[in-house]
């Protein structure tokens, strides 16, 4: 096992610095509600801004601009801006960033094959409630 994953392996009781853990700091960056989206919009092609949030119209354009910054701030995605008027800004996924996407397709497959049974689960659970 390589060096300090050992303090944030799941273990009861949980112990460690979590904080530290170097997991724990990645899986926190995508494991928010847009970053996932985001990649998965991007892999298909580079985009404008405005067409990233069409692609994803419940995003806000300060949510989608705070996690774009995000993500290139941890070398997923790149930033281009055109000298125009006004600028004309494209983002894309970097070489990090499609390799997360590598990792992320088992569990897209997972989720596209299991969403009819979990919603059927949702609406289950609401009825009972």
């Amino acid at each position: 096992m390589p060096d300090g994953t050992q303090d944030c392996l799941p273990a009861m009781p949980l112990t460690g610095d979590l904080d530290a853990c170097p997991v724990r700091q990645v899986l926190d960056r995508i494991g928010d509600r847009w970053s996932i989206l985001l990649l998965l919009t991007l892999w298909r092609a580079p985009a404008r801004f405005n067409a990233l949030g069409r692609l994803i119209p419940d995003i806000s354009r300060r949510m989608l601009a705070e996690t774009l910054k995000s993500l290139e701030r941890d070398g997923l995605v790149w930033r281009a801006v055109e000298p125009t008027t006004p600028p004309a800004v494209t983002y894309g996924l970097t070489d990090r960033g499609q390799s997360l996407i590598v990792a992320l397709r088992p569990l897209v497959v997972w989720a596209e094959v299991e969403a009819p049974a979990i919603l059927a689960d949702r609406a289950r659970a609401g009825a009972a409630a």
